[in-house]
């Protein structure tokens, strides 16, 4: 049994602290490590690095890691032997500490989104490239069952031919006027990186992208519903970015997308996320754990009459997709095969070339947003 060292930078974040560290690397800590396609096994020995020193001793003391220091300019931090960089940070400062940990020879993994704008991701994805460094990118959902199962449909042909996606995104985030918020300021700050764009266009692209096709264009429109919320300190304080943002996507093979992601919204639906996919001879909606299926030939023959009550079910019309698999955390799932992939160089797709197209998604929807017109999505070129 060997172990490989991995330096977690903003581990101390709410991203970084539950599903990276103690849902991810602990959690394979005390699994005795990922398991090698020799049967050997290789243990994470994480490295915290932040930037308060009182709340990395503390993660480090309750969690049993021997291993922290207060570096966030990564000063001393790149110098050991750790295999691995881990970057979840807040975006703005993503690009330049990982150029450093590609310039000190580390593989590097990171949260999404790759960067702030286009550029910052093409410079940090070349950099990678060019370099012998294996590089990844967070792309949790792809392992979410209720995704998994959506994908099992798609592979076996379930819909016919797909014609549209509908996703629904959010929930309310309270302001901290009365109650306190789910959420951190920096996420309601467009200059700290804050929006539901940059937090969840990225993630849509990959979504879109590996279950459907290439998101071809884009018409976006963000709103900033609620203007002034209220930080962890009490402090109130103008939201500067949006907090909501509705877009129709048109991917490949004529697949037409509508995606509603907001944190002013409140949930009537059975999940915080579902996705509706509708095809030629059959529809699913799946939601983060569960997926149900409707074939053509159950499908109800509703009539338009709006002067009498409706007295159909039509929930009862839909047939959940069985479990038929172990389904493990999204984020330590895609952990396990980049250590795989550093270790022993199992294929990893999921790399800063992906991460790259998601800023280029979200980029081309503040463009649509900020001019008020359908922008075409090209492919992207390295």
């Amino acid at each position: 049994m060997e172990e490989i060292g991995i330096v977690m930078n903003g581990v101390t974040g709410r991203m970084g602290t539950n599903q990276h560290l103690i849902r991810s690397i602990l959690a394979l800590r005390d699994e005795g490590g990922v398991e090698l396609s020799n049967g050997e096994r290789v243990v994470p020995d994480p490295l915290l690095v932040g930037r308060n020193e009182r709340k990395l001793r503390e993660l480090s003391e309750e969690h049993d890691v021997d291993r922290w220091v207060a570096d966030p300019d990564l000063e001393t931090c790149l110098d050991g032997d750790d295999a691995i960089y881990f970057d979840s940070q807040v975006t703005p400062r993503r690009p330049e500490s990982i150029l450093k940990a590609i310039d000190a020879g580390k593989d590097v993994y990171c949260e999404k989104p790759l960067a702030m704008d286009l550029d910052s991701a093409l410079e940090v994805t070349r950099a990678a490239e060019q370099s012998d460094s294996k590089h990844g990118i967070v792309q949790d959902k792809l392992w979410l069952p209720g995704l998994m199962k959506l994908k099992r449909l798609i592979d076996q042909g379930f819909f016919g031919e797909i014609l549209s996606v509908r996703v629904e995104f959010g929930y309310w985030v309270f302001t901290g006027h009365i109650q306190e918020a789910q959420r951190p300021s920096w996420n309601y700050r467009a200059e700290d990186g804050g929006g539901i764009i940059d937090d969840m266009f990225s993630h849509w692209s990959y979504v879109l992208e590996n279950l459907f096709g290439r998101v071809e264009s884009v018409m976006c429109l963000g709103k900033t519903h609620v203007p002034r919320r209220v930080d962890g300190s009490g402090d109130e304080y103008e939201a500067t970015a949006e907090d909501a943002a509705y877009a129709i996507m048109e991917l490949e093979d004529d697949i037409v997308a509508q995606l509603n992601s907001s944190w002013t919204v409140r949930v009537n639906r059975d999940d915080l996320l579902e996705i509706q996919v509708d095809g030629t001879d059959g529809s699913a909606v799946a939601g983060l754990r569960d997926c149900k299926t409707q074939h053509h030939a159950n499908t109800p023959k509703p009539e338009w009459n709006p002067d009498t009550p409706t007295e159909h079910d039509f929930y009862d019309d839909w047939t959940s997709v069985p479990n038929n698999q172990t389904f493990e955390n999204a984020f330590k799932r895609q952990w396990e095969m980049f250590i795989r992939h550093v270790v022993e160089d199992e294929p990893f797709p999921w790399d800063f070339r992906a991460g790259a197209k998601g800023v280029q998604l979200t980029e081309a929807s503040h463009q649509s947003w900020t001019e008020g017109r359908r922008i075409s999505v090209d492919e992207l070129t390295i």
